[in-house]
């Protein structure tokens, strides 16, 4: 016996065909990777594509997907790496299949974030910003721009981003700020455009207006005061009785013109009839509030339930005007003393306050409306406080004092903006009597997402596109106003990955008031227009509309960029000819940076010669914050000029978070860099984390995360090195037709027939989770568990030439072809290392092939039905072997030869039709439809299968180690059938 004898026993391993593969288990990712960029960046991958679209025989339908420029800046962040690789994967993906897929990044180049970053140098040089010229200036902006853009670029190559990295698209450049000039001036000239002086969130540390898509909400400690104005009124129960409001900006009361109430809501007249000593009100005191909020009010007052009572009812409209509490106070010099004015508003409610609602219509937008409506604004806007957030110098008591600090007040935990003018303002109020009480509230507040200040609503005359508008441009398919078109876009032309982002942005367009274009800084694409001297914005007039001009403007920043605006004597070069320079003046603010990313489509989409011609891209991929930033401002622009949006799909990712959730932070040490996650794994594995992670919510990562993506790829990586080991040498003379497979493969090429449609619309959806999820099922269930656990003897033993092993082959081959293709939009430099490791070559790439087209043939459902029962009938003799290989019965499954109990006859049969031995990777197996006995294992999730184990009769053979009695009775001593067959 040749396993007694091992002295004796013949050596066969070389005869063993086993894998052959240069392919590493150990990826080596992070000093690997930049060899595959080098070589992409050789042979010209994203240029090849192009030609290989413009060669093919009518052409790839083309497939865009547009970038949506971030800020040239700082380095990227984990949000970049995030962003970028999903469109990565969009475009890779839709490339593979068959489109002509174009990418071309950009960069936001304009605007406060980088001018902000050239102020902060020239403050710490002690320059001041204004004492350089303007032109100068906008040029130290471009250089600092053009650095990032370098460095940026770098960094998104080396997350394997594909794209025309040779010629992206920048905000800055002269053609770019060409078209945002000529973009904006068709706003000008269909009459949209107009300049209004209302109430915007204003910035006083940057001194600028801003978007809503330029703040975010942090809470806030404020003060908060109730005081009181002395009512008037012919009502004698009203005499010397106060009104009280509540308002959590006292810094407004100075610019107070009226008080509104609510006319659905119930006074009532309350008398103070006793005090303690620490309270502002005195016995005698009647003030008027709300019924449902006067016990709340008194308890702020310090007023025990005994020390007021309900006096009487009060009509509101017998109230027939207020009195400032600063009225008459002396060094006023009457700046108070006109009398407020007092009605009804749909807008007050008693939920909280006092049920009266104290208005400053410069600085808020509800009050605003209402007198704007009523046609009362020039009696009620103040213009009190300046652009730096400071009151104006001759404002009595208050002039100067600041809402809010140059610069955070670190001692200052609970509100470090906090500027002199609230205190000073409550100082007065309790000095002349004017305060009935006083707290704080911690709230969420807007906040300037560039300088982390909070801002304030402040009255100032601004440039703005009216959304409600009719425009008779000729592209009313989707409405007559920009607001119409927006919100039927949304419905009719676009869709929405996922849904509710449709909901968000149809409810903000829904209510947005109209577009701020205008802002007082110097970087960016001026308001290319002109003003008549002495007009009034509402005269007919007032704005300049010539096309020539606009010409003229267009054709020089096509020539010398937008600073062209700001040389001396531009406006009289630009209107000689056609106007008299001396009637206009010239306007200096810049357009909102949303505008410029807002009109990318134009010059992007438009006119470039990779664009899409009709300014229309199939995809807008972003944050879910850019609802409000770029899907908003370029929807509301391209509704202006192109009469629809600009893109047909958007596709929204969430925020990434740390490991437990958290927002990251830099003061609190959990965020997470791109480049060190590079450095440590590798890109492939930041790549991998995105395709595991349903981007459509917030993901978190971290480093525990990032072991559980690296071991994923670790079994994945495990899978193509197997495959690459048995197609050493495999040539098409291999082949063997599908039906003649055996039915294992005929299964297999089933699987692959289904996984090709739901990868491709996987990919079509832009549902990179699920993709992944299906091919790393697949690869580690159906394959390694499966399939390559069955077939690895045939591959290692059998004959080169014996049908079961050239099907075994033929099969790994067609697997091969579509895996490496499947997951290259997913893992571009690993399954780049695949197929060079097959198909080596100075001009090949995995990214130069298209997925292979995938036969109706093999899709066989009978078949996969038949593989279902296998399969279940398999892991039920697997696990029963297991247990004996467990109590160290057997050491390998092939010692056994197990009894399987089948009640199932249709199980039964189909079990019989097969080698179930070859399946359960035994020697032997024999198959009944016997009752079994009690001592049979049994595996729960598959009744009506048992099994008993036994051991395989006969000797191992020692080149396959299947127990077979035949082994030893052959030519080639300690062999079986099938292997002396294979020796020859």
């Amino acid at each position: 016996m040749c396993a007694d004898t091992p002295s004796h026993t013949p050596d066969y391993k070389d005869t063993v065909f086993l894998p052959e593969t240069d392919f590493p288990m150990r990826a080596g990712l992070p000093s690997r990777e930049p060899e595959w960029l080098a070589h992409w960046e050789n042979i010209g991958v994203y240029d090849r594509l192009r030609e290989k679209a413009a060669a093919q025989t009518g052409g790839r339908t083309p497939f865009t997907l547009h970038d949506g420029p971030p800020y040239a800046n700082g380095h990227l962040h984990i949000g970049h790496a995030l962003n970028k690789t999903i469109k990565d994967m969009i475009v890779r993906s839709h490339q593979m299949m068959g489109f002509d897929a174009r990418y071309v990044p950009g960069w936001d180049c304009h605007g406060l974030p980088i001018e902000w970053k050239i102020e902060e140098q020239y403050r710490q040089k002690g320059l001041d910003k204004d004492a350089v010229d303007v032109v100068d200036f906008r040029q130290e902006c471009r250089n600092f721009a053009t650095g990032w853009v370098d460095i940026q670029r770098e960094e998104f190559k080396r997350l394997g981003i594909t794209g025309n990295w040779a010629d992206p698209y920048l905000t800055m450049d002269y053609h770019a700020e060409a078209v945002i000039a000529a973009e904006f001036m068709k706003f000008l000239m269909n009459g949209s455009l107009y300049q209004g002086s209302k109430p915007v969130m204003w910035s006083p540390v940057e001194e600028t207006a801003l978007a809503e898509a330029e703040v975010e909400y942090h809470d806030k400690e404020s003060f908060t005061v109730w005081v009181k104005f002395k009512v008037l009124s012919e009502a004698p129960a009203l005499q010397d009785a106060h009104l009280v409001i509540w308002t959590t900006t006292p810094w407004t009361m100075p610019s107070n013109k009226a008080v509104v109430y609510g006319k659905d809501i119930s006074y009532g007249l309350y008398e103070v009839i006793g005090t303690p000593a620490e309270s502002w009100a005195s016995v005698g005191d009647r003030f008027i509030l709300s019924d449902k909020l006067a016990a709340g009010v008194m308890v702020r007052a310090r007023l025990d339930d005994d020390m007021w009572t309900r006096v009487d009812d009060v009509d509101a409209t017998q109230i027939t005007g207020l009195l400032h509490p600063l009225a008459g106070a002396d060094g006023a010099n009457g700046e108070w003393d006109d009398i407020r004015d007092f009605r009804a508003a749909d807008f007050v409610t008693d939920d909280e306050g006092t049920g009266f609602v104290h208005c400053a219509p410069s600085h808020g937008m509800e009050e605003f409306e209402l007198y704007r409506d009523l046609g009362m604004l020039e009696q009620v806007i103040t213009y009190n406080v300046m652009s730096d957030g400071r009151f104006r110098d001759d404002l009595p008591f208050f002039g100067g004092k600041a809402i809010l600090r140059d610069a955070p007040n670190k001692k200052n935990k609970a509100n470090p903006w906090e500027g002199d003018a609230n205190t000073a303002v409550i100082q007065k109020l309790v000095e002349v009597g004017g305060l009935l009480a006083r707290g704080t509230i911690k709230h969420s507040y807007p906040h300037s997402w560039r300088s982390k200040a909070p801002v304030i609503f402040r009255n100032t005359p601004q440039w703005f596109v009216a959304i409600d508008k009719k425009l008779d441009d000729g592209m009313g398919d989707m409405g007559d106003t920009i607001r119409t078109r927006a919100l039927n876009s949304i419905d009719k032309l676009v869709k929405w990955t996922p849904q509710t982002g449709r909901n968000r942005l149809y409810s903000m367009i829904e209510a947005r008031p109209d577009w701020v274009l205008s802002r007082q800084r110097a970087w960016g694409v001026p308001l290319t227009c002109f003003i008549k001297k002495g007009a009034k914005p509402t005269d007919p007039d007032f704005l300049l509309r010539d096309d020539a001009v606009n010409a003229r403007v267009t054709a020089a920043f096509e020539a010398d960029g937008a600073d062209v605006w700001y040389v001396a004597g531009f406006k009289e070069k630009t209107l000689a000819g056609l106007h008299d320079p001396d009637a206009y003046d010239q306007i200096f603010d810049v357009l909102d940076v949303w505008f410029d990313s807002g009109s990318t489509h134009s010059f992007v989409l438009r006119d470039r010669p990779d664009g899409t011609k009709d300014g229309i891209a199939d995809v807008y991929m972003e944050g879910t914050d850019q609802h409000r930033g770029w899907f908003h401002s370029s929807l509301l622009q391209a509704c202006g000029t192109l009469g629809r949006a600009p893109y047909r799909n958007v596709v929204t990712h969430g925020f990434t978070l740390d490991e437990k959730g958290m927002k990251m932070s830099k003061s609190i040490g959990n965020t997470v860099v791109p480049e060190e996650i590079i450095k440590e794994y590798g890109a492939d594995i930041l790549r991998l984390w995105v395709a595991q992670a349903d981007y459509t919510v917030d993901q978190r990562i971290g480093k525990e995360i990032l072991k559980g993506t690296a071991d994923s790829y670790r079994r994945l990586r495990n899978t193509m090195r197997f495959m690459l080991g048995n197609l050493a040498e495999f040539s098409d003379a291999e082949r063997v037709d599908l039906k003649d497979m055996p039915e294992l493969e005929q299964w297999v090429l089933h699987r692959l027939a289904e996984l090709d449609i739901e990868v491709r619309k996987g990919y079509a959806a832009f549902d990179f989770q699920g993709v992944f999820q299906k091919l790393f099922t697949f690869a580690t269930t159906d394959l390694s568990a499966v399939f390559f656990d069955v077939r690895k003897d045939a591959l290692y033993c059998d004959p080169t030439d014996s049908l079961r092993r050239r099907s075994a082959r033929t099969v790994l081959d067609l697997l091969f072809h579509r895996l490496t293709t499947w997951l290259a939009p997913i893992l571009v430099f690993t399954m780049e290392d695949v197929w060079l490791s097959r198909f080596p070559g100075a001009d090949s790439s995995v990214h130069l092939q298209d997925m292979p087209v995938t036969p109706n043939d093999w899709l066989n459902p009978a078949l996969a039905a038949k593989w279902v029962g296998l399969r279940a009938a398999r892991r039920a003799t697997i696990a029963a072997l297991e247990v004996q290989r467990t109590a160290k019965v057997i050491g390998a499954s092939l010692e056994a030869a197990p009894v399987v109990h089948v009640e199932d006859a249709a199980l039964l049969a189909a079990m019989k039709s097969v080698n179930f031995a070859e399946l359960s990777i035994t020697s032997a197996v024999q198959l009944t439809a016997d009752p079994a006995p009690a001592e049979a294992f049994r595996l729960p999730e598959v009744p009506g299968v048992a099994v008993v184990f036994e051991m395989a009769p006969g000797d191992k053979c020692v080149r396959c180690w299947q127990i077979l009695p035949d082994v030893g009775t052959h030519k080639h001593p300690c062999t079986c059938a099938r292997c002396n067959a294979a020796l020859g």
